[in-house]
């Protein structure tokens, strides 16, 4: 993707929800603000989510866990321990989408 249209393609999600896992599997969900060079993305509104750790003593059960989450306002999350960012999004919301977004994985 040329700059131009990266470029572009960050404009258009400003102010949209974003959901970002990072590598130590904690999940981010707030408004997309702004990112820099260094892919350091700022969200306003965030949630963190962290997945608890499996019960010690468990058989062939199954067991649901419930995630665990808190509100922290305006977060910078470091892009270098970014694993994946999507943008959340209503079915009423792609329907009106003409071109499909898509996810990006970072690697």
């Amino acid at each position: 993707m040329e700059k131009s249209q990266s470029e572009d393609y960050l404009k258009a999600l400003l102010n949209e929800n974003l959901r970002i896992t990072t590598l130590d599997s904690r999940m981010f969900l707030g408004l997309f603000k702004c990112a820099d060079s260094d892919c350091n993305i700022i969200l306003a509104q965030t949630f963190e989510y962290r997945i608890p750790p499996p019960p010690k003593n468990v058989g062939k059960d199954s067991v649901t866990l419930d995630m665990t989450s808190r509100y922290l306002g305006l977060v910078v999350v470091p892009g270098e321990y970014i694993k994946k960012i999507e943008v959340e999004e209503f079915t009423s919301q792609m329907k009106k989408r003409r071109k499909p977004r898509h996810d990006i994985d970072i690697k």
